[in-house]
Parts: C-alpha cells; sequence; structure tokens
C-alpha cells in the first residue's frame, strides 16, 4: 500500500555545502525522519505564492515547520525590536498554502512558527517577544538549544486525548499566540499560563503545537498525522 505522501514547509535560507554557500530551500532532517518513521512518505514544499492548487493534488497531509519570525503586518502590529529574520516570500507562500489547506479539510500538522502561522491565518495575532509578558526567557534560554519542559493538556481536547494530562515537550520561540484566532481552542499551556498548542475541532487535522515534537522521540502526533493524511487520501 502506497504510504501516505506529506509535505513539509522548507525554509529559505543561505546554506553551505562544499564550496557553494547559496540561498537554499531546506527542512531540518529531523522533520523528515519523524515522518518516514511514522508511515508516511515526507516531500519538501518550498514556499511559493503560485500553483497552491497544483502542490496541494499532490499530497494527503502538511506539515508547517519551524522557523525565523512572521512579518507583523500580517496581524496588524507595528514591529517589535526583537522581532527579527522575516522571510516575506515565506511568509506569504505558506499563508496560501495553509488557507487552502484547510479549505480543502487537508490534515495540518503546524510546529512552532507554523502554529503561529495557523494563528493568523484564522485572524488571531501574536506576542512578538514573550519575555515581556512572562518575564523570562524559559521558552527559548539559549539560542539554537532546545529548552525542555511540561505542558498541561486541555481536558476534553483532542490534543489531551492523544498526550494526556501532561506531556514533556521541547520549546525554541520567543513569540506566542496572542488573540485566538476564528474557530480555534487552546489545547495547552505551559506553567507561566502561555499556550502552547491550538486546535481546531471542526476539522478533520488541525493542530498547532508551539513546542518541536521532532526534536523528541514521541512520535504519536506525527503517527496522528500520518493516520488522518491517508484516510483523507482514501477519501478522495
Amino acid at each position: 500500500m502506497a504510504r501516505p505522501v506529506t509535505g513539509i514547509t522548507s525554509y529559505i535560507t543561505p546554506a553551505r555545502w562544499g564550496s557553494w554557500e547559496l540561498e537554499a530551500a531546506l527542512v531540518p532532517w529531523a522533520y523528515v525522519k519523524a515522518i518516514e518513521r511514522a508511515g508516511g512518505r515526507p516531500l519538501l514544499v518550498p514556499p511559493s505564492d503560485g500553483g497552491v492548487e497544483e502542490t496541494l493534488d499532490a499530497l494527503d497531509g502538511l506539515l508547517f515547520s519551524g522557523g525565523s519570525d512572521l512579518a507583523p503586518h500580517l496581524y496588524n502590529q507595528p514591529p517589535h525590536e526583537e522581532t527579527r529574520g522575516i522571510v516575506a516570500e515565506r511568509d506569504q507562500g505558506e499563508l496560501l498554502l495553509l488557507q487552502a489547506a484547510l479549505a480543502r479539510d487537508m490534515p495540518v500538522l503546524a510546529v512552532c512558527r507554523g502554529s503561529q502561522l495557523l494563528n493568523i491565518a484564522r485572524g488571531g495575532d501574536l506576542v512578538q517577544h514573550l519575555p515581556d509578558v512572562v518575564g523570562d526567557e524559559k521558552h527559548k534560554h539559549t539560542p539554537g538549544t532546545f529548552a525542555d519542559h511540561d505542558v498541561t493538556l486541555e481536558p476534553g481536547t483532542r490534543l489531551a486525548g492523544l498526550l494526556g494530562d501532561r506531556a514533556p515537550v521541547k520549546s525554541h520561540h520567543h513569540q506566542g499566540i496572542g488573540r485566538l484566532g476564528d474557530g480555534l481552542q487552546v489545547a495547552a499551556y505551559a506553567e507561566d499560563g502561555t499556550v502552547e498548542a491550538v486546535e481546531d475541532p471542526s476539522h478533520r487535522f488541525a493542530f498547532g503545537v508551539l513546542w518541536h515534537p521532532e526534536a523528541g522521540e514521541d512520535l504519536r502526533l506525527f503517527e496522528e498525522l500520518v493516520c488522518a493524511a491517508a484516510d483523507y487520501r482514501a477519501a478522495r
């Protein structure tokens, strides 16, 4: 039986290999291995503001990966001095892709930056610099190193049904969910009250998690995504 094809959105970033240093479309290998271990066929999806429907025609599910900050104008805020690394081409391409995927009810798992994009796509906004709100940088204490902490799952949510009451996670973000987008509900909190996950109960599978499940050993989110992708494929 063919494995469900699961797209992984890519970064646009300078990269070096051999004698070359060029702008590249890439994803961390951990995302690819997580989808493969969960039984899916990963496919790199670079950002583009054209061919969205053609791209979705080739996919059964989508994983929106992490990365740099999103442009504040997308949620009608002026930029904070700590908001950095904006890639306008990626912002625009992924926003169009996500909105079209949700319109098809295609299974979507949105990780870190992806969860923020999901909230923006539904009309919500972001906290541009969490230390201004929580008073510390525990969600991103060391650049390039994941912060380990627990999250508390909201009873009755699908995510709680999957992960239980509490779960250990790995985070690396300085921004967070602000005003909640239309149709979304909070699925998990950190101990400091920060929203750590959202879900849309009206869709077959639409989860946004601020942590990085690909960095841990727990494959349940990826297995659930691949399972939903298989069902989506069968129903087409």
